[in-house]
């Protein structure tokens, strides 16, 4: 009993003292007019949008510390947040509930989480801890795994029909150079071609489209509600599933958050059509 009590104290204390730092000592980099400025500051601007994208680097441990930072500074301003994962697919979304209802032990989580996501426990652990403790909605919004590998080494054109009913019903795959190019540089695969790069190619768009779909169903059904979505950076970026939930729903207002990565994502290399800001290192 009493290593379990330190235990727990540990991670509140680990928890508090990551968030603390986090929004405390963070400055960030505004992209539309290129100007540095507080962390607080920049709250104050997604506080007032429905749905924040915040890309990471998946095994990345200091990119997850300061999306519990993000996801914690929220939840003091608004008064209904719920948190978006490219991490679980939908059909976990009932096993979701239970968790940040506080029905499932840890040990009967883990195994949920590894069989939706296959980076170490350890490095989202805190935040899914915290939604728990915090009774935050944990949101998930990606489709069955071997959907999207199919498509990636055979082409959206190779699904079933039994494959296509586990996608929404407006979810297509027209990939052409733009898309290409964007991929290209999102995930820095400078002179790729050829029929396997399209596949890829098809395989994000799905994603994106996808992803997108899930959040607006989701923000239609409980409309109050602002979601931070936490997706790889390729996702992230605005031509990502920004745009895709653009398409979807011109109304719904979004920002798009991402981590500084020196010479890949930094203020001389992202513009106002990549993302709204940039948290610097």
């Amino acid at each position: 009993m009493k290593k379990t009590l330190l235990w727990i104290a540990t991670l509140l204390f680990q928890v508090c003292f990551i968030s603390g730092a986090y929004a405390e000592q963070k400055e960030v980099f505004r992209v539309r007019d290129g100007q540095t400025i507080p962390y607080e500051q920049m709250l104050d601007d997604l506080k007032n949008v429905s749905v924040i994208f915040v890309g990471e680097v998946h095994d990345r441990k200091a990119d997850h510390q300061a999306e519990l930072a993000l996801i914690e500074a929220l939840r003091k301003r608004v008064s209904a947040l719920s948190v978006g994962f490219e991490m679980f697919t939908y059909e976990s979304q009932s096993d979701l509930d239970k968790w940040t209802s506080g029905l499932l032990p840890v040990e009967s989580f883990i195994p949920i989480y590894y069989k939706n996501w296959n980076f170490p426990w350890q490095l989202y652990s805190d935040i899914l801890i915290y939604l728990r403790d915090s009774r935050t909605r944990a949101i998930g919004l990606n489709v069955p795994a071997e959907i999207t590998r199919k498509v990636a080494a055979s082409g959206f054109a190779s699904l079933t029909r039994e494959e296509l009913g586990k996608l929404p019903s407006d979810v297509g795959c027209v990939v052409n150079e733009q898309y290409m190019q964007f991929i290209r540089r999102a995930y820095a695969m400078q002179g790729h071609g050829g029929k396997q790069f399209q596949f890829f190619c098809e395989a994000q768009m799905l994603w994106n489209q996808a992803m997108a779909h899930n959040a607006i169903s989701y923000l239609k059904k409980n409309p109050d509600m602002k979601i931070v979505i936490l997706t790889g950076n390729g996702h992230a970026w605005k031509r990502g599933i920004p745009q895709q939930m653009h398409t979807i729903s011109e109304e719904t207002s979004f920002r798009v958050v991402l981590h500084q990565m020196p010479g890949y994502i930094d203020p001389t290399a992202v513009t106002p059509d990549d993302a709204d800001y940039i948290l610097l290192q």
